[in-house]
């Protein structure tokens, strides 16, 4: 199992929480509730993850 940083933000404007994986190209989502931000972020990454190749170097 890989670990990833993730940058976790709230919007008062769009009352959403942002989410960026920064060392991955693309990784970014947001959503209402932290629960659904972290289902989005570990979605997200493993499409970033299939299309760039698993042994992508940082």
């Amino acid at each position: 199992m890989k670990i990833f940083t993730a940058y976790i933000e709230y919007d008062l404007e769009t009352k959403l929480y942002v989410g960026i994986v920064p060392s991955i190209p693309g990784a970014h989502t947001q959503a209402e509730t932290l629960d659904e931000l972290q289902t989005n972020l570990k979605e997200v990454l493993e499409l970033c993850l299939e299309e760039y190749g698993e042994n992508r170097k940082n």
